[in-house]
């Protein structure tokens, strides 16, 4: 008797020391290769959104990086009737509110519409330079998750098919389907997610700039408004 336990007592342990084994094995690339082909457009789209995030906060952070003396030194300049230096001081900081400031300076003498008109132009260009492929995250965003469900219905449909080949539901059966159905969901939402966020926070970063341009921008006005300086 003694024996029989101690003999049950090891086949439990083998058991248990198998499945331990088999589930360390499961890495993370074979996790991919069970989520099946419809991972590789999630997976290229998760490279797409990656770039572009980096690469359009690493512009934007250019193009809005500028000294926080820089419109003091150009009112200093108009207020001394100094155009030239204001337009030198715009070329030398190469932001994209100085090229704003350079547009309305070039402008002077001009009435206070056309000055106006042409800040606002050379603003909303800028701006529009900043959004450049900015949509392609939000399209990714979009479209990500909606390959997900497509890898979910295509497991549905294996799991499916499977059982109507074997004629026999098993729990083999239903979580060899489940793998793809779960793990290209996951997949689509994680890269839907990052799209999302990294789109509304570039888009964050864009409305702080329309904000200090129109700022900086009335500033501007109110500086050639003031005969007695300019």
């Amino acid at each position: 008797m003694l024996l029989q336990v101690v003999q049950t007592a090891a086949d439990t342990l083998d058991t248990l020391s198998t499945a331990s084994a088999n589930t360390s094995d499961l890495s993370f690339i074979d996790l991919l290769v069970k989520g099946g082909v419809i991972l590789i457009p999630i997976g290229i789209l998760s490279l797409i959104s990656v770039y572009l995030i980096a690469e359009r906060y690493l512009y934007i952070r250019k193009a809005t990086n500028i000294d926080n003396q820089f419109m003091r030194n150009v009112k200093d300049a108009l207020y001394r009737g100094d155009f030239n230096g204001g337009l030198m001081l715009c070329r030398s900081s190469n932001s994209a509110l100085s090229k704003v400031v350079e547009r309305g300076i070039m402008r002077i003498g001009k009435p206070i519409k056309e000055i106006e008109s042409s800040i606002e132009t050379a603003g909303s260009m800028e701006i529009a330079k900043m959004e450049n492929n900015l949509g392609y995250l939000g399209v990714i965003a979009g479209i990500a998750p909606m390959l997900g469900f497509i890898g979910t219905i295509v497991g549905i449909i294996k799991i499916f098919y499977d059982i109507s080949l074997s004629d026999n539901i098993s729990i083999g059966i239903i979580a060899g389907g489940l793998y793809q159905k779960m793990i290209t969901s996951c997949a689509g939402l994680i890269v839907g997610v990052i799209a999302y966020t990294g789109y509304h926070y570039l888009t964050i970063l864009i409305d702080k700039f329309t904000l200090r341009v129109e700022v900086v921008a009335t500033e501007f006005l109110d500086i050639l408004q003031e005969p007695t300086k300019v």
